[in-house]
């Protein structure tokens, strides 16, 4: 039986100063020269770094379909590549702003939209000033590229529950777009890691790569495979990584893969705390 593959582009690179979308497009033409069905950006890559200060600006945000959403839906399309990427969405109904991660297919038609839940609140990086928590937990898409996927956005990695509930819906691979400081990069790619074992699923993380406002931004992005190898580490602007279902399959099989999942169990202990 033939495997499933999923070339993915790590797109390590912002793109705030290009409000054509033309250098963009540029990088997924490049992308998909180099065999990538799907681009991975990095953190709100169409933004610049606003929580580099306290300061909200209202232009950084935008409605539900706003201009960054139709530039990166337009560039997908136009090549003919997936994509995910990311904005600072207002919600039509009460106009809260959210960190939105955002899966685009080749026509351009956007298939997920994930709200970041675990926003920092310090020095470079102070989130909770620009945009509150998503309230709703990731899903996996199926039936849009060849492995079933999912999203997740920078600090949600450093809480697991997310992988595990994308992996017990079946979900291959986890994308996670980051803003991080390169004095950390050990740290992230050991939870990295983590998560790829305990979930048994790709996980696929790009980094914004140089600093922004006085934030000390940049480090590699990184490809880590369901067993927690590191397949690439790479700092290059775009570089193309494959990915194999029979890999994702062997995981499952393999310890701890086949160790049940009790969420009834996990869900009384968590509904304690809200008590």
């Amino acid at each position: 039986m033939a495997d499933h593959y999923l070339h993915v582009a790590l797109i390590t690179e912002v793109f705030f100063d290009d409000p054509t979308g033309e250098r963009l497009q540029r990088a997924l033409v490049d992308a998909q020269s180099r065999g990538a069905d799907l681009a991975l950006l990095p953190e709100i890559p169409l933004n610049r770094w606003s929580p580099a200060s306290k300061e909200a600006i209202d232009e950084d945000a935008e409605e539900l379909g706003g201009w960054r959403q139709v530039l990166m839906a337009e560039a997908a399309k136009s090549v003919g590549i997936g994509l995910v990427g990311g904005a600072i969405i207002r919600d039509p109904d009460t106009g809260i702003r959210y960190n939105t991660a955002l899966l685009y297919d080749g026509n351009g038609v956007c298939h997920a939209r994930y709200r970041k839940i675990h926003l920092p609140e310090e020095e470079g990086y102070w989130e909770k000033s620009h945009y509150m928590p998503g309230t709703e937990p990731p899903r996996a898409i199926p039936d849009i590229f060849s492995l079933t996927v999912g999203l997740q956005i920078c600090s949600d990695v450093n809480r697991p529950q997310g992988f595990q509930i994308l992996s017990s819906e079946g979900a291959e691979v986890a994308f996670a777009p980051r803003a991080t400081p390169p004095e950390t990069y050990e740290r992230w790619q050991l939870i990295l890691r983590a998560n790829a074992i305990m979930s048994g699923m790709y996980v696929l993380s790009t980094n914004r790569p140089r600093p922004e406002g006085g934030a000390p931004i940049g480090g590699p992005s990184v490809a880590i495979d369901p067993f927690g190898h590191v397949m690439m580490e790479t700092n290059d602007p775009i570089a193309v990584v494959r990915l194999k279902r029979s890999m994702v399959e062997q995981a499952s099989r393999d310890y701890p893969g086949y160790l049940d999942r009790f969420p009834n169990v996990y869900a009384k202990g968590w509904l304690k705390l809200t008590e």
